[in-house]
């Protein structure tokens, strides 16, 4: 069952501002949550949004308080968390204020270069990854808001400010650079994506290794802390301790099982879609039901991947076929020339009609791949193909939760229709 655009609107971080702990802190939601730490000295921001919504969480921040900013925290370097400077920076050099001490991990600092290396690549991959949010510009770290005060390996590091302390420890989670945030005097922790309000972005498609279970060892440091606010990198704020124990529990237990149980099957000698497989049947209902481990970003079948990778090469079948395969398109017509383009379309639909979505397509791919020619009826065959393709991953689309997972096979619909535009017009002509 898909959820709704609202929901996910406010899951994912866009959420009305909101003042708690006595009217110290704040959280202002915009795509990445904005977290602030209110003092009669200064503010201290806890990451800065993306860069299209940085003059809005500005707006939004004056709106609450005109002190300055004397401290921004990121708590790990993605762009939605750190790219939304530029309005403070204005505003500093308007009123000619000192610019804030900027706090990140030495692995941040490498992370903004290696998005410089790949910068069109990851302006592709993030346009890939978010085609279906409004407002999210093209992704760059041409320009970034370098660290004045970088936090090395694995040490906390801790500062006060206006009467507060402020301990900051780094951690591996979703990142190498992630950094979490411990206001004891107030009993908050600002998490960033150590914790979300879906299942944990472990196991992304489109990017770098994640760490699931060094991510449940930085929950289970969370839950030392007793903390009566708890504060996600996106969506709304844990309140209550009982609430926050509840979340960081269930969370880092989930990683802990995906984690040991992926491994316990490795060390059984079996191969990737073996153990793909039989994960997806033993998934606790306990974390399927429970309300901060829907898939709604991250989901589980991510996390299976997240864990076999940390561990294993990239044969992963176990088949000798795979270690140096021929071309995918040139097989597809050898079984081509087996049987019929017809036969394989029709196979097809018979899955299609059946629900079988997934073999369907991969029964469509050997005719998209394999036929040869450029007669009118292996035009029409191809064009059957494309636009059954089209409606079985449209149908996919309707039924799949995670947002990643949905804009990857929206994604691969929307490639289709230009070819299938093309072939309409050869037929026309």
């Amino acid at each position: 069952m898909r959820i709704s655009g609202e929901k996910l609107r406010r899951m994912m971080g866009f959420i009305p501002p909101t003042t708690f702990a006595d009217g110290v802190c704040h959280l202002i939601g915009a795509f990445g949550n904005m977290g602030v730490v209110e003092t009669d000295e200064g503010l201290v921001i806890f990451d800065i949004a993306v860069k299209p919504l940085g003059p809005k969480i500005f707006r939004e921040l004056r709106k609450i308080t005109d002190k300055p900013v004397k401290y921004i925290i990121y708590s790990h370097g993605h762009f939605d968390h750190c790219f939304g400077f530029a309005p403070f920076v204005e505003e500093i050099k308007e009123k000619g204020w000192e610019m804030p001490e900027i706090i990140a991990h030495e692995n941040c600092i490498k992370r903004f270069k290696k998005y410089k290396m790949l910068d069109k690549y990851h302006a592709w991959l993030n346009k890939q990854q978010f085609s279906s949010i409004k407002g999210i510009e093209e992704v760059s770290a041409k320009e970034t808001l370098d660290p004045t005060i970088i936090i090395r390996g694995s040490e906390k590091y801790t500062f006060k400010l206006g009467g507060l302390t402020l301990e900051l420890y780094p951690e591996w989670g979703e990142t190498d650079d992630a950094i979490w945030l411990w206001l004891p005097e107030k009993n908050v922790i600002f998490a960033g994506d150590l914790m979300v309000s879906h299942f944990p972005n472990v196991g992304n498609p489109y990017k770098v290794q994640r760490y699931p279970r060094h991510w449940a060892l930085a929950l289970e440091r969370m839950l030392e802390k007793n903390a009566e606010y708890l504060v996600p990198g996106h969506g709304e704020i844990i309140y209550f301790k009982k609430k926050v124990r509840d979340v960081l529990s269930v969370t880092s237990e989930a990683m802990n099982f995906v984690h040991d149980e992926v491994v316990k099957k490795m060390n059984e000698g079996k191969w990737f879609e073996q153990i793909f497989h039989e994960m997806l049947d033993i998934f606790p209902d306990k974390f399927k039901k429970h309300e901060y481990l829907q898939p709604i970003y991250g989901c589980y079948e991510f996390s299976i991947h997240a864990v076999y990778r940390l561990y294993h090469g990239w044969y992963n079948t176990g088949n000798p076929t795979d270690l140096f395969p021929a071309k995918s398109d040139e097989i597809a017509k050898e079984f081509l020339n087996i049987n019929s383009e017809v036969k394989y379309i029709d196979h097809a639909k018979l899955l299609f009609n059946e629900g079988k979505l997934q073999l369907a397509l991969h029964i469509l791919d050997v005719v998209i791949k394999g036929i040869k020619g450029t007669s009118l009826d292996k035009i029409k065959l191809l064009l059957e193909a494309y636009k059954l393709k089209v409606k079985i991953l449209k149908r996919k689309a309707e039924s799949e939760t995670s947002f990643i997972a949905t804009n990857i096979i929206n994604n691969g619909a929307n490639t289709l229709k230009p070819k299938i535009k093309e072939l309409k017009e050869k037929l026309k002509n």
